[in-house]
């Protein structure tokens, strides 16, 4: 009769649970998988089928009890590891968004708003429109390859049970700025455009009063805002390149991957 001690029992357990949990953290927060357009039961199936790839090619996990309180922290420990590679992605794709937000409303487009599918919440119809752009794009270049690429190198370089140290968190919380500046390169053109046209209009203004400016300075900004959207939309693929390439460095340095 074939017997298992509670080590054995164990240990299977925790080498598949283990790479489980963080598998799992990163899917329910990156982009694209991690959005409410994918069931949360989809994604728990994808999370379960990468790991049964995963784990017969991973290094050896500690051997703790399944039910112990060390085992509860090493859990714990996945889901934050997953969930930080997950909200790294998730910076690169915001950089975007505030892009499209902020030239929304330099170009007064920003009471026409619409239901982020993604989201569930209420954005400008610009800044969704370079959701779906970079989501095209990211998908297109096998982003999404990459990223389980570096998560498979996670476990090599960042093994169950070494810990996580403060820096990572701190790299990830310095990166909020990145995010916000990024934003504003990208719109930087578009903004200082419409700001020519805004001043245009006040000078046309201040020459001849009398002439309501303002009655045809609205649709013409708009008109002007599309234009601009419309000449910059040409090199929104080396702009995204670059992006693209400081967000996935980040995500091997928050796995001390070379």
């Amino acid at each position: 009769m074939l017997e298992l001690s509670n080590a054995q029992i164990g240990g299977w357990v925790g080498a598949f649970l283990f790479p489980l949990f963080r598998i799992a953290a990163l899917l329910m927060v990156m982009p694209i998988i991690g959005t409410q357009l994918v069931p949360t039961r989809v994604r728990l199936y994808l999370s379960l089928a990468i790991a049964v790839v995963l784990v017969p090619n991973l290094p050896p996990m500690p051997q703790v009890d399944a039910l112990s309180a060390k085992a509860m922290l090493l859990i714990g420990e996945q889901i934050l590891i997953g969930a930080m590679l997950g909200f790294t992605l998730q910076l690169m794709f915001h950089a975007f968004v505030i892009a499209g937000q902020i030239i929304s409303m330099q170009m007064g487009l920003g009471f026409a708003s619409m239901i982020d599918p993604t989201n569930g919440i209420s954005v400008p119809v610009l800044g969704q429109f370079f959701t779906m752009l970079v989501t095209l794009l990211f998908l297109a270049m096998n982003g999404h390859l990459v990223v389980f690429e570096v998560l498979a190198e996670s476990f090599v370089t960042l093994p169950v049970g070494e810990g996580l140290s403060g820096n990572h968190l701190i790299t990830v919380a310095g990166k909020l700025g990145w995010v916000i500046g990024a934003g504003l390169l990208l719109a930087l053109p578009a903004i200082t455009a419409l700001l020519v046209v805004n001043l245009a209009f006040g000078a046309m203004t201040r020459a001849a009063p009398q002439l309501n400016i303002f009655s045809i300075g609205f649709p013409l900004t708009l008109v002007m805002g599309f234009i601009i959207v419309w000449i910059g939309s040409a090199d929104i693929l080396s702009q995204y390149q670059a992006l693209a390439s400081e967000g996935l460095q980040l995500l091997r340095e928050l796995i001390r991957a070379r």
